[in-house]
């Protein structure tokens, strides 16, 4: 079994890490829109990291499976990903697996609630 809380910890300090390079490094060297990408990216990132430490406890507790985890985390690496990347020069129909990324993180959430409601009836 994987360690969720761990795994979320260590996107949440990536978060940080790419929010504050997006502030503070590409500001003065990306297009208006890019900074944009790279804002959303980091911000879905963050959410969606801290929903990760959620299901981590969850899972812990019972009441939810790692199937939400994995497409919760494949889903951002997806997602947000695919904005950073295009930020950095990827050309731009790269952003048409952006919503692959959404699809997936989408799918995490309802995972989540099915299987907890599942779980906790049984």
């Amino acid at each position: 079994m994987f360690n969720w809380i761990s795994i979320a910890a260590i996107n949440m300090a990536i978060a940080v890490a790419l929010g504050a390079f997006g502030a503070h490094g590409l500001k003065d060297m990306v297009s208006t829109q890019q900074l944009e990408w790279w804002q959303t990216a980091t911000l879905y990132w963050f959410v969606h990291s801290l929903g990760l430490l959620l299901v981590g406890i969850l899972i812990r507790l019972n009441y939810a499976t790692q199937t939400a985890a994995w497409l919760l985390q494949i889903g951002v690496i997806i997602f947000a990903g695919s904005l950073y990347a295009m930020t950095l020069g990827a050309p731009r129909w790269f952003g048409a697996i952006t919503p692959i990324g959404g699809v997936l993180m989408i799918a995490g959430w309802l995972w989540l609630a099915l299987s907890s409601a599942r779980l906790t009836n049984s």
